[in-house]
């Protein structure tokens, strides 16, 4: 089986975007609104268990008053949020991780069809890519977003649509040919869901949680590119952890 398409998610996967970019994100709207909240860097992690940052408010919101929180307070810690989190990422605050450009573009120079798959919001996802990867964001054929679906990770919505999309156009020919990369327990479960293989490289807070269970796991890794460690799966034969390495994973 040849490897025809790489599924990326975002959050975690490009970028360490949960830890140095949402989270301070979240913590600068509670403040702007005189509530009393702080997600701290150790327990961010926890939160991470409900998907969607809106959802993530509502559920803090629920536990400091003890009831339904207002949609309209809502709505406006949600928009507060997403502007802190675009000024954090024009401000340098978040970084592609290790050996992920470098993997784009060998996978974009092998003829490879590249697709991001995330369910954050698309005007999130923009900034950040305007920011990090400039004009290197025509490697992707298209896009799956938040708003293109109505369940959230670790539903496979996401990942079918994408695999949908991909064979109509005739982009692959079978669902084999697709490799998903993913970096926490949510992302794995709907890949696995979806029936793709998924290639973990470890973020910041799914380190913990994929080691916990990593079962479904084509194989885990502690990132991309060279200094990569393979913590599960098939050894990796070169001293970089590159396209070579991801294209044994589907055979």
């Amino acid at each position: 089986m040849v490897l025809k398409a790489l599924l990326w998610d975002v959050d975690g996967t490009l970028a360490e975007t949960e830890r140095d970019g949402h989270r301070p994100a979240f913590n600068r709207a509670f403040a702007e609104a005189g509530l009393p909240l702080h997600w701290s860097s150790e327990s961010y992690g926890s939160w991470l268990t409900i998907s969607g940052g809106q959802e993530r408010i509502a559920s803090q919101l629920r536990q400091l008053h003890g009831r339904e929180p207002d949609p309209e307070q809502l709505r406006a810690l949600q928009s507060a949020k997403q502007h802190h989190y675009r000024q954090l990422v024009q401000q340098g605050a978040v970084q592609l991780r290790p050996g992920v450009k470098h993997l784009l573009l060998e996978a974009h120079q092998a003829g490879l069809t590249q697709v991001i798959v995330t369910t954050s919001g698309r005007p999130a996802v923009a900034a950040l890519l305007d920011q990090l990867l400039g004009p290197l964001q025509h490697v992707f054929a298209f896009w799956v977003c938040g708003e293109d679906v109505a369940r959230k990770k670790p539903d496979p919505e996401a990942y079918r649509l994408a695999s949908q999309q991909l064979l109509e156009r005739g982009l692959v020919s079978s669902d084999a040919e697709l490799l998903v990369i993913e970096d926490s327990r949510n992302g794995l479960a709907a890949a696995r869901a979806a029936a793709l293989r998924c290639l973990v490289s470890l973020s910041h807070y799914g380190r913990a949680e994929v080691l916990s269970d990593p079962q479904g796991a084509a194989a885990v890794v502690s990132q991309l590119g060279s200094g990569a460690t393979v913590v599960l799966g098939p050894p990796c034969q070169t001293p970089e952890l590159t396209l070579s390495y991801l294209q044994a994973l589907v055979v």
